[in-house]
């Protein structure tokens, strides 16, 4: 076994379990529909949550490439993991007590959700310069707009409650999650 692959299971095995608690969320509100209050902003961002995950791993494959492994490269993709573990397990709570249903619940952790999802642009931007220069710049101007636009709009749904915001910045990263990978990178190199 390679080093990639010897990294990329354990890293796996963790974005895995942050799919399985999505999953899980959204098998939940079927089997029990009347349970909870499910609101529509919390599925959006679930959706854009797992487009994010499971494209996670077509992207990471470009670290195959990588000749020298170093502990702190291992560490990095690590922590690139739990960072979007942490953010599909804090769409859905072990328990919806003291809370009013999900749109209770987004609100009152939507500090947190968006903390992480600044932390993973940041640490996406890492990531991408750690696969060469050459490929950040293949990416065209797209993507450091698109990461700095994120990080902005990220910051302002830490300090908003309005529900159209919310909406808006929800349904905009599912579209920039699915339309991005598709037509900038179709092929893994």
């Amino acid at each position: 076994m390679d080093m990639f692959n010897y990294v990329m299971v354990l890293a796996s095995v963790i974005v895995g379990l942050g799919v399985t608690h999505l999953l899980q969320g959204i098998v939940d509100i079927v089997q029990h529909p009347g349970r909870e209050r499910v609101y529509w902003v919390h599925l959006i961002w679930v959706a854009a949550t797992f487009l994010r995950a499971i494209f996670w791993w077509w992207f990471e494959f470009r670290l195959s490439h990588t000749s020298e492994w170093t502990f702190t490269l291992y560490c990095f993709v690590l922590t690139y993991a739990f960072l979007i573990y942490l953010w599909c397990a804090l769409l859905f709570p072990r328990d919806l007590a003291g809370y009013d249903g999900y749109r209770d619940y987004f609100y009152s952790r939507k500090a947190w959700f968006f903390a992480v999802g600044i932390a993973g642009v940041a640490i996406d931007v890492v990531d991408t310069l750690l696969k060469g220069i050459a490929h950040f710049q293949s990416l065209g101007l797209l993507y450091p707009v698109a990461m700095a636009a994120l990080a902005i709009l990220f910051v302002v749904a830490i300090l908003t409650r309005n529900e159209r915001y919310h909406g808006a910045l929800a349904i905009f990263s599912v579209v920039y999650l699915v339309v991005y990978p598709l037509t900038n990178l179709p092929t893994v190199q």
